[in-house]
């Protein structure tokens, strides 16, 4: 069985609809969470990430700030979007069927490992398999027999703000395959003008690097 595993779309649905294109049919989804703020289409994908069948939905940290209404993180530009981004949000109803965590074959699925960020040099002691979203980059960690997967982020990718992130995991054979493709994020930004975003929050995606 082929699950296309992916996280952080960040209301990006260019990006969401085009990594879904891209994989082409799956056989189950999981999304690690994160699917909401920052972006200008949080409802939209969503609605996207309901119309896909066999689809695990994980409950990642902006899932949490738009049900309790409130961003505690101590970044002001967090902040900032989150204002912004979770007055015009309509589908609570949604966020509050996701799971915090859910066991797939050998892997427990969830947003972060012991609310920590981990990136690729990130030093880890593993008690179990996992697979994780949260910092926006791509990599596996092994240790101690186990081994820990992160797809990296579909729509808010923090090295290149221009590319997509995610991993085809195929249960039958125990593989797994990290992808990345480019797109351009130019009619995001356009769309953020559009709509009124501040201009801290536009600036953070123009000046991102691109590949």
């Amino acid at each position: 069985m082929k699950v296309l595993v992916f996280s952080d779309i960040h209301g990006n649905l260019p990006a969401f609809e085009l990594m879904l294109q891209n994989a082409g049919p799956m056989d189950s989804y999981v999304s690690l969470g994160d699917v909401v703020d920052y972006g200008p289409w949080s409802n939209e994908c969503v609605k996207k990430l309901e119309g896909l069948k066999n689809c695990i939905k994980i409950l990642g940290n902006h899932e949490e700030y738009f049900l309790k209404n409130n961003c505690d993180d101590t970044n002001d530009l967090t902040k900032l979007f989150f204002d912004f981004c979770s007055k015009d949000f309509i589908c609570l109803d949604s966020l509050e069927g996701y799971k915090k965590k859910v066991k797939l074959g050998k892997f427990i699925l969830t947003h972060t490992f012991k609310n920590k960020y981990l990136y690729p040099d990130s030093v880890v002691s593993l008690d179990n398999n996992y697979i994780i979203g949260h910092s926006h980059y791509q990599f596996s960690i092994k240790n101690n027999g186990c081994i820990l997967l992160n797809p990296g982020s579909v729509g808010q990718n923090r090295k290149y703000i221009n590319v997509i992130n995610y991993m085809v995991l195929d249960l039958d054979k125990d593989s797994f395959e990290m992808k990345q493709i480019t797109y351009d994020v130019v009619p995001v930004i356009n769309e953020m003008k559009k709509r009124g975003y501040p201009k801290e929050c536009i600036a953070y995606y123009e000046n991102k690097p691109r590949l």
